[in-house]
């Protein structure tokens, strides 16, 4: 199984086969417009626009699951990252990224790839795992996403190669995407 063998929904209502992405590398990550995190669009805008033409994707997918920071409708979040990041990648239509509603193809990233701790040394990192452990304990609990901005990098024949917490910022993924292009 790879994620290939997935159909996500975009931000029209379509179904979409990853399997449209065989042969490219990609960023799956999970997204909010109104998180500490939000940000990362530009970075990884910037990643886009830097390794779109050598076979790198970036797949976006809203979640409201986390303090209620995706409040928008599919329209809005589209609107919201081309207007203040300039987002060209795809983001599909909001769904749950973790708990017994989440998207299939999440609850294959997770546990293709578990979770790896939070960056200390990120300014958030602190902030982040005390504000989960008062208000979301469950959360920091087994591999699940625990944030936004979880960021997972696919290989070009569809296999999850690592994951990248919301506390790494997407320019330091750079030499894990340059190693798969």
């Amino acid at each position: 199984m790879n994620i290939y063998d997935f159909i996500v929904k975009t931000n029209k209502g379509e179904e979409k086969s990853l399997a449209d992405y065989k042969g490219k590398v990609l960023i799956i990550v999970n997204t909010a417009s109104k998180c500490g995190f939000t940000p990362q669009y530009k970075e990884l805008q910037d990643l886009y626009n830097t390794y779109k033409d050598k076979g790198l994707e970036i797949l976006g997918f809203p979640c409201n699951q986390f303090a209620g920071q995706e409040p928008g409708s599919n329209e809005e979040v589209q609107e919201f990252c081309r207007f203040n990041y300039g987002v060209t990648f795809p983001i599909f239509a909001k769904g749950d990224v973790r708990g017994d509603q989440a998207q299939p193809l999440f609850q294959y990233l997770t546990k293709e790839q578990g979770f790896k701790g939070f960056d200390p040394a990120h300014p958030y990192a602190e902030l982040l795992t005390n504000a989960l452990k008062e208000h979301f304990p469950e959360y920091l609990e087994g591999d699940s996403i625990k944030w936004n901005f979880t960021k997972f990098l696919i290989s070009r024949d569809g296999q999850v190669v690592n994951r990248f917490e919301p506390t790494t910022e997407p320019s330091h993924m750079v030499a894990a995407i340059e190693a798969l292009l």
